[in-house]
């Protein structure tokens, strides 16, 4: 027979302090998971977040232009894309939209377009509009376009989706 206590008056027995203890035991590690599970979860977003950037680089004899970089880790889901030409707004950057700025130039810059909801690996790397073996003098007009006529919103996501994550060019001008 276990022995029992006498707390504030009330009898308690020890097989009763034991359970309670068991009890508040059972329910820390039960939070502690909880709260592990969140941390693991969260931890896992993070590291498969995608990071678009777009960068200029005008290099002489190399190719030069606008070039979009995943420097996150996972893929990202692009959810729409804004077009901006000399102030006036084309709509998503697709193929018609983009072939509208191209044919206003003498050299016509090499282009890549975007239709409907895509994915972009981790590791994706493409210009969206560029010219080869760049010349300053020849492809002039074209610096101008990138540097200072031009502007491109990128909406994009993860695949857990709902961060509604923005790259835009030239990086600062700001969303619409």
């Amino acid at each position: 027979m276990l022995p029992t206590f006498e707390v504030r008056g009330l009898r308690v027995r020890a097989e009763t302090v034991v359970a309670v203890c068991a009890l508040i035991i059972a329910v820390a590690s039960l939070v502690v998971t909880v709260q592990q599970a969140r941390a693991t979860r969260q931890h896992y977003r993070h590291s498969v977040r995608p990071m678009l950037q777009l960068r200029a680089g005008f290099h002489p004899g190399a190719t030069a232009g606008l070039l979009l970089v995943n420097a996150g880790l996972g893929p990202a889901v692009l959810t729409g894309t804004v077009l901006t030409f000399d102030g006036m707004r084309l709509g998503a950057f697709n193929e018609t939209n983009v072939n509208t700025v191209r044919e206003t130039f003498a050299v016509r810059p090499s282009a890549t377009t975007f239709g409907g909801r895509e994915f972009l690996a981790g590791d994706y790397e493409r210009y969206l509009l560029s010219v080869s073996s760049y010349d300053p003098d020849r492809h002039a007009e074209f610096a101008a376009l990138i540097r200072e006529r031009i502007n491109i919103e990128i909406h994009y996501e993860s695949l857990y989706g709902g961060e509604r994550l923005v790259a835009v060019w030239p990086p600062n001008r700001g969303t619409t």
